[in-house]
C-alpha cells in the first residue's frame, strides 16, 4: 500500500474513534451557539441543555447528527492527514519544519479537507440544532441542494476556513513544539500518554484562538437565508450578544476539539509507528 494511502487509513480510524466518543459536546455547542438566533431572553447553559436533551430525546439523542459526523470526519481526518503526509515528505524529508512552516502545513492540509468536506459539515450542524426534520443525510443534501443551490451546500466556507485552517496550523505548531520538550530517554510506554498531554495543551489554545470563527460559521449554516457575507453574520453577534456572543459554547467545543484532536494525533501516530512510517 502507498504510504500516503497508509496515512490516509491511520487518520480515518484516528477520526472514527474520536467522532464516536466527542459527538454529544459537539452537539451541545451547537445547540448553544443556535440559541442565539432565537428570541428566548435566558439561554440555558451547558449542563442544563445535555439533561434537556436527555430528558426530551433519550440518552441516544446526545449522539444526534453523528452519521453526518461520520460521514465528515473519517474522510476528512484521513485526508488531512494524508495531505499533510504528502506535504512533509514532500518538503521536509531532511529537515523538521519550522514553527511558522508547521503552521502553514496545518493550515494547508485543512483547507484541503475543508473544503472538500463541507457539505457534511452544513448538513452536521443542522442536524445537531434539532431545528430541521431531515430522514438521512442523503435527504438533507437533496433538499439543501434544491432549495438552496449550490451556495446551501458551501454557506459558511469562510467562517469554517477561518476557523478550521488556523486551528489545526497553530494546533500542529504549539503540538510539534511540545513534543520538543519532552526528554528522548523517556519510557515508550509513556510516549502515547505524553503526546496525548502535547495534544491536550496544543488543543486549548488553538480552540480559543478559533471560537468566534465557529460561532460565525453555526450562524450561517442555520440561517442562510439571513445572512450574504461573512461579516453580516459577525455585526448580528456584536450587536445583538456583544464580544461574549462570539465565544458562547466555548467551554464543549473547547473540551471536545482538543480531546478529539488529542486522540486522533495519539491513535494516528501510534498506528503509523506501527506501520514503520514516520508521522
Amino acid at each position: 500500500m502507498h504510504p500516503v494511502l497508509k496515512a490516509f487509513l491511520c487518520g480515518s480510524v484516528s477520526g472514527t474513534c474520536s467522532t464516536l466518543l466527542f459527538q454529544p459536546l459537539d452537539l451541545v455547542k451547537t445547540r448553544l451557539q443556535s440559541h442565539q438566533l432565537s428570541t428566548m431572553r435566558i439561554r440555558p447553559g451547558m449542563l442544563n441543555l445535555f439533561l434537556n436533551v436527555i430528558r426530551n430525546e433519550n440518552i441516544l439523542g446526545l449522539w444526534k447528527g453523528v452519521s453526518p459526523s461520520f460521514l465528515r470526519c473519517i474522510p476528512g481526518v484521513g485526508l488531512y492527514f494524508s495531505t499533510l503526509y504528502a506535504l512533509k515528505q514532500h518538503y521536509f524529508t531532511e529537515q523538521d519544519p519550522t514553527p511558522v512552516e508547521s503552521v502553514l502545513l496545518g493550515a494547508g492540509s485543512r483547507t484541503v479537507a475543508g473544503v472538500c468536506m463541507l457539505p457534511f459539515t452544513v448538513v452536521k450542524t443542522r442536524y445537531e440544532s434539532g431545528k430541521y426534520g431531515y430522514r438521512s443525510v442523503y435527504g438533507a443534501l437533496q433538499n439543501i441542494y434544491r432549495t438552496e443551490g449550490p451556495r446551501g451546500l458551501f454557506s459558511g466556507l469562510t467562517a469554517t476556513l477561518l476557523r478550521d485552517a488556523p486551528f489545526s496550523g497553530i494546533y500542529l505548531m504549539f503540538y510539534t513544539q511540545a513534543k520538543t520538550i519532552v526528554p528522548q530517554e523517556v519510557d515508550p510506554a509513556l510516549t502515547p500518554l505524553l503526546n496525548f498531554m502535547c495534544g491536550i495543551m496544543a488543543g486549548i489554545l488553538a480552540s480559543v484562538v478559533t471560537q468566534p470563527a465557529d460561532v460565525i460559521k453555526t450562524h450561517m449554516q442555520l440561517s442562510h437565508e439571513k445572512y450574504r457575507w461573512t461579516g453580516q453574520a459577525a455585526n448580528y453577534i456584536f450587536k445583538n450578544h456583544g464580544l461574549a456572543g462570539f465565544f458562547r459554547g466555548g467551554l464543549p467545543r473547547a473540551l471536545r476539539r482538543t480531546l478529539m484532536a488529542a486522540m486522533a494525533w495519539t491513535v494516528y501516530e501510534q498506528m503509523m509507528k506501527k506501520m514503520g512510517l514516520k508521522s
